[in-house]
């Protein structure tokens, strides 16, 4: 299974689709090239715009924000790290010297700008007037509420100084070419990275009731709640619209998503010998959920007298807990997805018939040193015989130690992209 992953993480490396995309754009050989790349594939993104780029334009500067130290792709490059999924120091640091760079751009410049997931937090700093801890506790809240990315993107942006397009009015009037590799729902180039150069559809009282619907008001920080309460009086400016002059400017596309990564994924299972079926809905809601669901329909495949048959899927899940701690190491979604699978695979009696991989293509799967999980109908007994409580540890959102005991877990991985979650399963 892991040659599978291994697969699907190849065919969604980003420098090939980056270096094809930067290629095509038309930019004069005048022209001043300003470079950004923020997110988990930030680094391969500029280092393959950098190698188009450099034999025959001018690199006048630009900024790097990737989740690890990397050298800088070009010498008027600045390589930053950002902390990621919890914005922190580095995250601040590397948003004040953003602000700094776009200063010397000039009019007729190019500005070329990489997104990729992850983005929205490693280049997170609060908008004048927020500070940075509120803006902290925002995004832990975020994260154990449920919400799906858009929401959670609709929420931070809003409060954020590079999303929402605001990237894109600090550019103006240069030419703008912002291209994503995708890790949200339909591509959606405004919640990739909270959109830093796309208008934001959503308003402030959009962002209201998001937090409503989610119990989350009350434990918004006031002085956030109080900043939403005047932008939705008009006191205050909404996030820029589509009418923005600004926006004239930029020519915005995705140049990968996960997709390419399942289908590379089935491909690899068919030169196997197996039977595939991808799936056409894409992978979300609760990750226990998901995973029960999974189960029973590998199940049901097996009892149907199926033999060598693969199931793919490529999404994402959320975990929804009581109290959120975004720091905890419990595990991450795909972690979950895992063990719930592995529950029912177990009352099955699947044995090791039946298998399910969940992994991030990013290699990483929330705040532990695991890219995923791969378990079978034998993980959730093995997990007991090695004195653990499997049902405990799923019930309280505990799944890495849980399948750490039954050595369960894929090693977290520097894959260079993200483009979501892949699941397959094998029968």
């Amino acid at each position: 299974m892991i040659e599978l992953y291994d697969a699907a993480v190849a065919a969604a490396l980003p420098g090939p689709a980056t270096a094809r995309a930067i290629d095509a754009l038309p930019i004069s050989r005048a022209s001043r090239v300003w470079l950004y790349a923020f997110g988990k594939a930030s680094a391969p993104m500029a280092k393959a715009t950098v190698a188009s780029l450099q034999r025959t334009r001018h690199i006048a500067g630009g900024v790097v924000v990737a989740p690890d130290e990397v050298p800088p792709a070009h010498p008027t490059l600045v390589s930053m790290r950002g902390d990621h999924p919890i914005p922190g120091p580095h995250s601040f640091a590397a948003a004040a010297k953003i602000g700094d760079v776009t200063a010397g751009r000039r009019g007729s410049d190019v500005a070329i700008v990489l997104i990729s997931g992850g983005a929205t937090a490693m280049i997170a700093a609060p908008l004048k007037g927020l500070n940075e801890a509120d803006l902290v506790s925002v995004f832990e809240l975020l994260l154990g509420s449920g919400l799906d990315i858009a929401s959670m993107n609709a929420v931070r942006k809003h409060f954020t100084r590079w999303g929402a397009g605001r990237l894109a009015l600090a550019l103006a009037p240069a030419t703008i070419y912002c291209l994503a590799i995708s890790d949200v729902p339909n591509d959606d180039l405004a919640v990739i990275g909270s959109g830093p150069c796309v208008p934001d559809a959503t308003r402030a009282h959009d962002v209201q009731r998001i937090l409503e619907r989610a119990n989350l008001t009350t434990r918004v920080p006031s002085a956030f709640r109080e900043y939403l309460t005047s932008v939705a009086r008009g006191a205050i400016p909404d996030t820029p619209r589509q009418s923005h002059p600004a926006f004239a400017h930029v020519t915005a596309r995705v140049i990968g998503n996960i997709k390419m990564a399942v289908n590379a994924a089935a491909a690899r299972a068919k030169e196997k010998g197996f039977s595939v079926e991808v799936a056409d809905a894409r992978l979300d809601g609760e990750a226990s959920s998901a995973g029960e669901a999974i189960a029973r329909q590998l199940v049901a495949a097996r009892a149907a007298g199926v033999e060598k048959r693969c199931f793919v899927w490529g999404g994402e899940t959320t975990v929804t807990v009581a109290n959120s701690n975004a720091d905890a190491s419990g595990g991450g979604r795909c972690q979950e997805l895992a063990l719930a699978a592995a529950h029912v695979l177990h009352d099955a009696g699947a044995g090791a018939t039946v298998s399910v991989l969940a992994a991030g293509t990013d290699g990483r799967d929330g705040a532990t040193d695991a890219a995923g999980a791969v378990v079978d109908g034998s993980t959730w007994g093995a997990i007991a015989a090695a004195g653990s409580d499997p049902a405990h540890a799923l019930a309280v959102h505990e799944s890495y130690d849980a399948l750490r005991a039954a050595s369960a877990l894929i090693g977290r991985r520097d894959t260079g992209t993200n483009v979501n979650d892949v699941v397959i399963g094998l029968v």
